[in-house]
């Protein structure tokens, strides 16, 4: 299953407040460390925080930290909220006709019992166990050591 971009700069989002946590990141900085938009980087972050993954604070002094402890930010239930759905395939086209082959195809049937699978493995991490080598990551991001 390939994630969406948005999955991925959420992931990405929830790693860097939880390596920074508890101090406050800012926007500019996760997108000068992963090399990404800005733009998208505040909606993603705007959703977050609607979500409950983070607490934001806008102006000076402003940024984002973790909302609740990375131990309880689960995997699987942050990417099942950035994809807009679970289904790999839909049976139907453009036009939304349904596939003429719906009524004896298995693809679908198999396709899903396989996004289920996967969703399964995400549901056994945390944000935690993602950054569970905090100073290495850091390292390798090129950011600082915390005081």
């Amino acid at each position: 299953m390939l994630l969406s971009t948005y999955s991925d700069y959420s992931v990405r989002v929830l790693m860097h407040a939880a390596l920074r946590y508890p101090k406050r990141v800012t926007v500019d900085e996760v997108a000068s460390t992963y090399a990404i938009s800005r733009n998208h980087l505040v909606k993603i972050v705007h959703d977050l925080g609607k979500k409950g993954y983070l607490q934001t604070r806008q102006g000076v002094g402003g940024g984002f930290t973790l909302a609740m402890p990375a131990k309880e930010i689960g995997l699987g239930e942050v990417v099942r909220s950035a994809e807009k759905r679970e289904s790999v395939i839909e049976c139907t086209d453009k036009a939304g006709c349904m596939c003429r082959l719906l009524p004896a195809c298995r693809l679908k049937v198999a396709l899903d019992e396989a996004a289920t699978a996967f969703f399964q493995v995400l549901d056994s991490y945390t944000i935690a166990d993602l950054v569970r080598q905090p100073n290495r990551l850091r390292a390798l991001l090129g950011m600082q050591e915390l005081q």
